[in-house]
């Protein structure tokens, strides 16, 4: 399994020494060209906000992390030799994929369930989540880009994202979906390969689509940095064991540098 470098919290009030570091490095030194990051990964709660006022049944649940992309995340980084940044905290606590002071950053209600620890918060709460939490974890991407294009080696920027299979009481058909909104490059390249493998109902920009406003790691690492980039959702119930974790990586690990190969042969260079 990968090498795993873990950030340990400098306590400044929300986080303590007790509590895991908000950054997960996997497989830091990396011959890869993919970089992969996983907004989602973890369902770590502060203990000084203790379970944010819910049961421990609802961090099981799809509102608290992606089901699964962990799993795959790991998988992925052996079987391409790639680096991960992985964030450790529940999305519940903040969303690191979307803009501080969003109104789903720290959502007070999240697919019918009310986050009591969410309501009522004032400015010096939600920068203290923001400080500690999302900036470090947006800073190592930063750091590791910055790294790779110093170096000569501009990375192609994978989101991993998972998705519930009903969602307001709508079944969801796709078993992958493929993101992207102002350089489809990458996200189009996938998206075919995804395709002629034959097994799969694969969503263009479905179940969600990729936007300035409501996404902020692929539009503030990948496309305002040109870089080749991608966000790949994938059905929560199709990685949910190990084995479809395990079975999936090995399919991405195919597909990936094969969409980039295809980048390259149209004349697309990683830095755009």
């Amino acid at each position: 399994m990968a090498v795993s470098r873990d950030s340990k919290p400098a306590p400044r009030g929300l986080l303590t020494q007790a509590d895991p570091g908000p950054v997960q490095i996997l497989h830091e030194q990396s011959g890869s060209d993919i970089l992969l990051v996983i907004d989602h990964a973890g369902r770590a709660v502060p203990a000084s906000l203790g379970r944010l006022g819910l049961p421990d049944a609802e961090f099981e649940r799809h509102i608290a992390w992606d089901i699964g992309v962990l799993g795959v995340g790991e998988h992925l980084c052996t079987l391409l030799d790639a680096t991960a940044v992985v964030q450790r905290y529940s999305r519940l606590v903040i969303d690191c994929n979307r803009t501080p002071r969003h109104p789903t950053s720290i959502a007070p209600r999240s697919d019918g369930t009310d986050v009591p620890g969410n309501r009522g918060l004032d400015d010096a709460a939600r920068d203290a989540r923001r400080d500690e939490i999302f900036t470090p974890y947006q800073d190592a991407i930063t750091a590791l880009v910055d790294a790779r294009l110093q170096a000569g080696r501009p990375p192609v920027l994978v989101a991993v994202h998972s998705f519930t299979p009903v969602m307001a009481g709508h079944v969801r058909p796709w078993h992958a979906g493929v993101l992207y909104n102002h350089d489809p490059r990458y996200g189009r390249a996938l998206r075919a390969l995804l395709e002629a493998e034959g097994d799969l109902v694969v969503g263009d920009n479905e179940p969600y689509a990729l936007s300035d406003t409501d996404d902020y790691t692929v539009p503030v690492h990948g496309e305002r940095r040109g870089l080749l980039h991608v966000e790949l959702e994938i059905r929560q119930d199709l990685i949910a064991t190990p084995e479809g974790q395990r079975d999936w990586a090995k399919r991405l690990a195919r597909l990936l540098p094969q969409a980039l190969s295809l980048c390259r042969d149209a004349g697309a260079s990683p830095s755009g």
